[in-house]
C-alpha cells in the first residue's frame, strides 16, 4: 500500500502527465453530466417505462454503452456508437476501395484524410439513427403524453439536430482526451458509460440476494469471488502473447554485416487476442438480424421460433449462434489486421530472420501459420467469455444486468482500456525515471 500512494504520489509531482489527468477527468465529467440532459420537449417523468425495457436483453446492452444516456432520452442518447460503427466501416471499407488503401499508406497526412471521412459518415449515420430512435421511444413504452410538443416536425426536426450534436460534441470530447488527455479517449468515454451503469446493477443484486432469501451475503461474495476471477483471466486474454525469436546479423564498423556472426536476440510479439474486442461488436451487430428476420415471418412456424428464441439475449440458440459468429469474426478480423507479409518483409529489410526459417516468403508462411494456431485458443476463449453471462445467468441465477459484468464487450472493454490506460501512465513515469503502477521499488535515478 506504502509503494502504491508513492507510486501516485509521483504521479502527482509530473507537471505535463498531472495537468492530462485533470484534463481527462474534467472532459468526462461533462460527458457524464451530459448523459443526464434530457432532449428538450419530453416530460422526464413518464420515461419509467423506456427505463425498465432497457434493463435487459440488447437494448440493455446499449444503455450500457451510452452511461444509461439511451434510457433517459438524453442529449448524448447516441452515445459514442454511430462514431464506432463509422471507424468499422472505414476499417472494412479500406480493404476493397484502392483510395483508402492509398490513404493507410500515406502516414499522418492520410490518418487525418481517414479520420475526417469517419466524422462525416458518422453524422450520416446519426441522421438515420435519430429519427429512428426518437419514433421508436413510443415502441418502448414512452406514452404520447410524455412528448410535451407532440410528435410533429416542430419537435423532431430540433431533436434530431440535438442527438446529433450530441453525438459530435462527444466524439470532440473523445478526441481531446486522446490529444490533450492520456489517451484512448473515445474508449475511455465507452468505459465510463458502463462503469456508471455498474454500481445500480450491483445493488440490485445484492437487494434480490439478501430479500428474496436466494443465498443472502454468502452467496454475493461468492459471486464476487467469481467476478473476479473472470476479470483475471480476461487480463490474461488481453496480454498473453506468442514471442516469435528473431536475430540480426551484427553491423560492422563500415556499415555493412558480418557473416555468420549472430546479432542480440529479439521477439516478434504475437498477441493471443489480436483482434481485442471487435469480434463481439461484429457479432452482436449480426444477433439483430435473426429475431428481425422471425418478426419479419411470424406466420411461420420456423418464424416464431426464430422471434422468440434470438430475442433471449441469455437463450441457448443465440447464444450458440454468437459463439460460433465470435470466432468467425476473430479470424476474419485477425487476418485484416495482422499483415503477416508485411512484417516478414520488414524484418528481412532491417536484416532480421527467424532462426531456421528463411527471410521473405517463407517468413510470412510460418508467421502465419503460427498466428492461425494461437487464434483458435484465442477465438474459443473469446466466445466463451462472450457467453459467461448467460451462463452465470442460468448456473446462479444472477440479475440480468449484474451478469452483463461477467463477460462479453462491457468486460473486455473495461479490462483492455484499463490496461491500455495504465500503460499510457507508465509510460510517463518511466521517461521521468520512476516505477510504474505495474512495478513496485524506489525510484530510479539517473547515473
Amino acid at each position: 500500500m506504502k509503494k502504491f500512494i508513492e507510486t501516485i504520489s509521483n504521479i502527482w509531482k509530473i507537471d505535463e502527465l498531472r495537468q492530462r489527468i485533470i484534463l481527462t477527468l474534467g472532459l468526462l465529467l461533462v460527458y457524464r453530466f451530459g448523459a443526464q440532459v434530457v432532449l428538450p420537449g419530453i416530460d422526464t417523468a413518464q420515461l419509467a417505462q423506456l427505463s425498465s425495457q432497457t434493463e435487459n436483453g440488447i437494448l440493455g446492452i446499449l444503455n450500457a454503452f451510452t452511461g444509461g444516456a439511451f434510457a433517459n432520452a438524453s442529449v448524448f442518447a447516441l452515445g459514442i456508437m454511430p462514431y464506432i460503427s463509422a471507424s468499422i466501416v472505414v476499417q472494412l471499407m479500406g480493404i476493397a476501395i484502392p483510395y483508402l488503401q492509398k490513404l493507410q499508406k500515406e502516414g499522418e497526412s492520410g490518418r487525418k484524410t481517414i479520420n475526417q471521412i469517419t466524422r462525416w459518415l458518422t453524422i450520416g449515420i446519426c441522421i438515420v439513427q435519430a429519427p429512428a430512435y426518437l419514433y421508436g421511444l413510443g415502441a418502448l413504452g414512452v406514452p404520447d403524453s410524455a412528448f410535451v410538443l407532440g410528435k410533429g416536425l416542430d419537435f423532431i426536426v430540433p431533436a434530431v439536430i440535438i442527438l446529433v450534436t450530441g453525438c459530435v460534441f462527444a466524439m470532440w470530447l473523445g478526441e481531446k482526451i486522446t490529444d490533450k488527455g492520456i489517451g484512448n479517449g473515445i474508449s475511455l468515454l465507452i468505459m465510463v458509460g458502463i462503469i456508471a451503469t455498474m454500481p445500480q446493477a450491483f445493488a440490485q443484486e445484492f437487494v434480490s440476494r439478501t430479500t428474496n432469501n436466494t443465498g443472502g451475503i454468502m452467496f454475493m461474495l461468492i459471486e464476487v469471488i467469481v467476478w473476479f476471477l473472470v476479470i483475471l483471466a480476461s487480463v490474461y486474454l488481453t496480454m498473453a502473447v506468442r514471442q516469435i525469436p528473431v536475430q540480426y546479423a551484427r553491423r560492422t564498423a563500415s556499415g555493412g554485416y558480418e557473416k555468420n556472426v549472430m546479432g542480440a536476440r529479439q521477439y516478434i510479439p504475437l498477441k493471443l487476442n489480436a483482434s481485442g474486442v471487435m469480434p463481439i461488436i461484429f457479432a452482436q451487430a449480426i444477433m439483430f438480424a435473426p429475431s428481425l428476420i422471425g418478426r419479419t415471418f411470424n406466420d411461420t412456424a420456423a418464424g416464431q421460433w426464430m422471434e422468440v428464441q434470438f430475442a433471449d439475449i441469455f437463450g441457448l440458440a443465440y447464444n450458440i449462434l454468437f459463439a460460433v459468429l465470435i470466432i468467425i469474426f476473430t479470424y476474419f478480423y485477425t487476418a485484416i489486421t495482422v499483415p503477416t507479409n508485411k512484417m516478414a518483409d520488414d524484418l528481412k529489410r532491417s536484416g532480421g530472420f527467424i532462426p531456421g526459417i528463411r527471410p521473405g516468403k517463407e517468413t510470412g508462411n510460418y508467421l502465419d501459420k503460427i498466428m492461425s494456431l494461437i487464434t483458435l485458443p484465442g477465438s474459443i476463449f473469446l466466445a466463451l467469455l462472450a457467453v459467461l453471462p448467460a451462463i452465470v445467468v442460468k448456473l446462479m441465477d444472477v440479475q440480468a444486468g449484474w451478469a452483463l459484468f461477467y463477460g462479453g464487450t462491457s468486460l473486455l472493454i473495461m479490462v483492455g482500456v484499463a490496461i491500455d490506460t495504465v500503460q499510457q501512465v507508465n509510460s510517463y513515469l518511466l521517461n521521468r525515471h520512476y516505477d510504474g503502477l505495474m512495478k513496485t521499488g524506489k525510484n530510479r535515478k539517473v547515473a
